[in-house]
């Protein structure tokens, strides 16, 4: 119990890339998913996908790690034993109906031979981390934290950093578009926080299913202007009060469209749960939702 003398302040909430791009996207889906906390009972195929290929890519990198370098036909088994262990049909929703979802199993497994067709044996560069949880304050005061999972940390053969990001989609960004991703280079705030900011940092994207490799890099100036843009943007959501709903092309993907009033009218969501399941967001983030397309195929 606390001291009656103390004053204890609440906890600081932990943001991220992906409570950011709820927020942008529609603040109703950031409402239900962040401040009510509901429960998804149920995801799409196309995250499902992409949360199996990081799975074996992470175990990959394990083995190789260990001078153990499995073979593709081995880690195309693995792949699919993962796929069959944990899809439930009555979980998983194929919004694109025309496609089987065989036609999603073949497309994790393409993702993967093209890596392992590329990448092998691995050992190009130095793993430094895999899954790495990155979590720093974006201010002096500790008032905004900001947290990440980085697929693979890297330290690269000329001694630079990389943080290297997976991606399933089909759609592949322009550089332009790279050179201004927020995600990365907010994880690259948190990596400086370590390695410091002397140390030469790239981001790093693999577009497994076209088997594309995209780098970028940050001034300090860039990520001056993207620590103070995020801050901003942390600001509008504790004002925000009213979260209101926002129809966009992706909400045939949104786990709350169900109870979503501009899908329903008249249908209110269940009341907060007692112990509510919050989203890991190493999930959330398997399916691009700031693209224009979060398909696979």
């Amino acid at each position: 119990m606390p001291h009656p003398g103390l004053c204890y302040a609440p906890a600081v909430p932990i943001f991220s890339h992906s409570r950011l791009s709820s927020f942008e996207n529609c603040p109703k889906q950031f409402h239900f998913r962040y401040v009510l906390k509901i429960p998804a009972e149920s995801e799409s195929i196309e995250a499902f996908v992409g949360k199996r290929v990081h799975e074996v890519l992470e175990r990959l990198y394990q083995f190789a790690g260990q001078g153990m370098v499995p073979s593709l036909e081995k880690v195309l088994h693995r792949y699919h034993a993962l796929f069959d262990e944990a899809y439930d049909a009555e979980r998983i929703r194929v919004v694109r109906a025309e496609n089987p979802v065989s036609h999603y199993r073949d497309l994790g497994g393409r993702c993967l031979t093209n890596y392992y067709r590329h990448h092998y044996p691995f050992d190009a560069d130095e793993t430094l981390g895999l899954e790495a949880r990155v979590l720093f304050p974006l201010d002096d005061m500790g008032r905004y934290r900001f947290q990440g999972f980085i697929d693979r940390l890297v330290r690269s053969r000329d001694g630079a950093i990389e943080i290297h990001d997976y991606k399933t989609g089909r759609y592949v960004p322009s550089q332009k578009r790279l050179d201004s991703d927020r995600q990365l280079a907010l994880y690259q705030l948190g990596v400086q926080k370590q390695y410091g900011t002397d140390q030469p940092i790239r981001l790093v994207w693999h577009y497994v299913s076209r088997g594309q490799r995209r780098v970028s890099t940050r001034t300090p100036e860039a990520l001056e202007t993207l620590r103070q843009e995020t801050i901003a943007l942390i600001d509008r959501v504790h004002a925000e009060t009213e979260f209101p709903p926002r129809k966009i092309p992706l909400c045939d993907w949104c786990e709350y469209k169900a109870i979503c009033p501009l899908w329903n009218e008249g249908v209110s969501p269940p009341p907060k749960p007692t112990k509510p399941v919050e989203p890991d967001d190493r999930q959330l983030d398997l399916l691009d939702w700031g693209g224009p397309d979060p398909g696979l195929d």
